[in-house]
């Protein structure tokens, strides 16, 4: 879940956690801090808000894909996002809700899931959306022959059936618990099976679905242009406007550097920025033209995993001696200072499982002194560190936490080498470690983004996202939370996992969010909202005149 944060406003942020339907994960509320009764808004200040116009959002990177079953980065879904709808909805407490589908029920088995839609709704070819477009979604996105790459967080599915006109029923193999919440995820986005007769050109040049933004144009590397669906209806997503969006047009633009991007924010040409330069926070909190958003509960994680293919990380003592080496509160203290928060679980803040304490009961506190004793029962010392590489993605600071891990590594004997890369190659670098037996080992830090513990089966269960750490234990305990339905078994399921992840030292958690939380917006740009796990949403925007 996400907080509005405007730091020059009196107010205070607000967080809590419920547990709601197939067990899926509360967080704390989309809480905009109110104003001090003495303080002048900028509304109040420059004008009134007004309908249409044009915002430019810019950013560090571009999507790779606009077809939500093709990729799996933040970059593409929060564009995406912006295309299409899916049948359910987080609100601003973080708790699934109606939305294209204005009800659902679970059978008592948990192997049936019904949904009933909503009336009148219309594809942005002039098309209605109906059962058949559902169907058509999740048998594209669980096709054998060209899976969604999300594929594994639809279930189990056996048959999709258009009941009629307005009702669709999933059958599963067998429960899955996860399900009802990913009905409200981007990457369950409902897809007009009328995209079929795009052929390749969809998710590229052409999408239908039926968000409240339409695809213009999309020119690679530079922006998306998107127009205002004028015949949009919003049942569920946490917004006022029940309409179409005020604006007339977003655009998203591509520009990498943060100050360029700040210095397009500063002379008008840009009106909202993500990840604005984290040294001129406090010249931007004090620039009354400017507005800074803090998005917290995100649902983002940033954790150290390991190269288990061969020595040393096969050893767990190896593991253990990196994880009681760093101290992550000293780094983010040091790079990220008040805008980044310590994680000690390997679910983020705000996702089921989610308890700071219980974390820290099975995981690691710093304790250098440990991190050697480890290090000499395995033959390393000053004569013979140990020597490895560390590899991070680019951008957000990351670098720099990294070599501030580096150097305390350094303290107790372990050599790193630091490589940086983007997160495609370093994906697909990870996977091919896991898959060697032979070299210098390596260990990595990396971020994702799930709204459900269902993100622990995707990461660890055989064979894994990158082929890392599994096991037979594992797999058996990751299965428990897929399959297991009442809210409070699924709860002390995921505990086990946790708890196992944790004291192995498979996962070390280092901080949450993890990349596209903070953002900037001009003071003219009126009802900028953050929703539930880092989704921006402009479908209340108005510009003050």
């Amino acid at each position: 879940m996400s907080f509005n944060f405007h730091p020059k406003r009196a107010g205070k942020l607000l967080a809590g956690l419920s547990l709601i339907g197939l067990a899926i994960a509360g967080c704390g509320g989309d809480q905009t801090a109110t104003t001090d009764p003495g303080e002048d808004t900028a509304t109040d200040a420059a004008g009134t808000p007004t309908e249409g116009g044009s915002v430019v959002w810019a950013r560090y990177g571009d999507a790779d894909s606009l077809d939500p079953q093709r990729t799996t980065t933040t970059l593409s879904w929060q564009v995406f996002d912006q295309i299409y709808d899916t049948l359910l909805a987080f609100d601003e407490n973080g708790e699934v809700v109606a939305n294209l589908a204005k009800e659902w029920t679970v059978s008592d088995d948990g192997l049936e899931a019904t949904f009933v839609l909503n009336e009148g709704i219309v594809c942005h070819d002039g098309t209605p959306f109906d059962a058949n477009d559902v169907k058509y979604t999740a048998e594209r996105a669980i096709d054998a022959e060209n899976p969604s790459v999300t594929s594994g967080a639809w279930g189990p599915i056996t048959a999709v059936e258009a009941v009629d006109d307005l009702t669709v029923k999933f059958t599963f193999e067998q429960p899955f618990g996860a399900f009802i919440a990913f009905m409200a995820d981007p990457f369950s986005s409902q897809i007009c099976d009328s995209a079929e007769e795009l052929g390749d050109d969809f998710g590229v040049s052409a999408t239908v679905g039926t968000g409240p933004w339409k695809l213009v144009s999309w020119t690679k590397g530079d922006e998306i242009v998107l127009e205002k669906n004028a015949d949009y209806q919003n049942f569920g997503r946490p917004i006022e406007n029940a309409g179409a969006p005020y604006l007339d047009e977003l655009v998203i633009k591509q520009i990498p550097e943060p100050q360029t991007r700040l210095a397009g924010l500063q002379t008008g040409e840009i009106d909202i920025i993500a990840e604005p330069p984290l040294e001129e926070l406090e010249a931007i909190r004090a620039d009354d033209s400017l507005e800074l958003y803090v998005a917290e509960q995100t649902g983002q994680n940033v954790f150290f995993e390991f190269t288990i293919s061969r020595p040393p990380f096969d050893d767990i003592r190896a593991r253990q001696a990196v994880a009681y080496a760093i101290d992550p509160d000293a780094a983010i203290d040091i790079v990220f200072g008040d805008v980044v928060k310590r994680e000690k679980c390997t679910v983020a803040r705000g996702v089921l499982g989610n308890d700071q304490e219980f974390c820290a009961e099975h995981g690691y506190e710093y304790d250098p002194a440990r991190a050697q004793e480890l290090l000499d029962e395995l033959g390393y010392g000053p004569e013979n560190p140990l020597t490895v590489t560390m590899m991070t993605w680019v951008g957000g600071n990351r670098e720099k936490m990294v070599q501030v891990f580096q150097n305390q590594l350094a303290q107790v004997g372990i050599e790193t080498e630091i490589e940086t890369m983007d997160i495609g190659t370093m994906n697909a670098r990870v996977k091919q470690e896991n898959e060697t037996d032979s070299g210098q080992s390596t260990f990595d830090m990396m971020g994702w983004a799930w709204y459900d513990p269902d993100i622990l089966h995707q990461l660890w269960h055989s064979p894994g996202a990158y082929s890392g750490y599994q096991t037979p234990e594992l797999d058996a305990l990751l299965d428990t939370t897929r399959t297991t339905v009442d809210p409070e078994a699924r709860l002390a399921a995921v505990q086990d996992a946790q708890q196992y992840l944790l004291e192995n030292a498979v996962h070390v958690p280092l901080y949450t969010p993890g990349w596209l939380w903070i953002y900037t917006t001009t003071s003219a740009v009126d009802g900028f909202v953050i929703g539930p796990f880092n989704r921006p949403l402009f479908n209340d925007i108005k510009l003050v005149q």
